[in-house]
């Protein structure tokens, strides 16, 4: 994964969201074992307890599971993972939405360069 952090957001808010983009996009599948705390701590270059606190986070929120003496897993709970994407995608669409009508732009307007932009992939 990729550890990048910005100044002024909580570096375990930071960590919830990589997860939750891999485990959105599949580099983390349903099923799949997350390494260990301090493995996952070292390579992101975090305290050991700020890693364990967004774990504990995810978990709340369903997308990760422990068992006992194995570890956390990616939740296979399909309604959840579907959630997940839906959430994130409704971000992008936010904040695309949001640079499109400072740009001046209507929703017509933004359907239509959406239809284009697709057409031309």
């Amino acid at each position: 994964m990729n550890w990048t952090f910005e100044g002024g957001i909580p570096i375990y808010l930071q960590l919830m969201d990589s997860f939750r983009q891999a485990i959105a996009s599949g580099e983390y599948q349903p099923g799949d074992k997350l390494p260990a705390v301090r493995e996952l701590a070292m390579e992101a270059g975090v305290n050991p307890n700020t890693m364990q606190r967004a774990l504990q986070e995810l978990e709340r929120e369903g997308l990760v599971y422990s068992q006992r003496t194995s570890g956390r897993f990616v939740t296979e709970d399909r309604e959840v993972l579907t959630q997940l994407r839906r959430t994130l995608s409704d971000r992008c669409f936010s904040a695309m939405y949001e640079k499109l009508t400072a740009l001046g732009m209507d929703e017509l307007e933004i359907r239509s360069e959406l239809d284009r932009w697709l057409k031309e992939r």
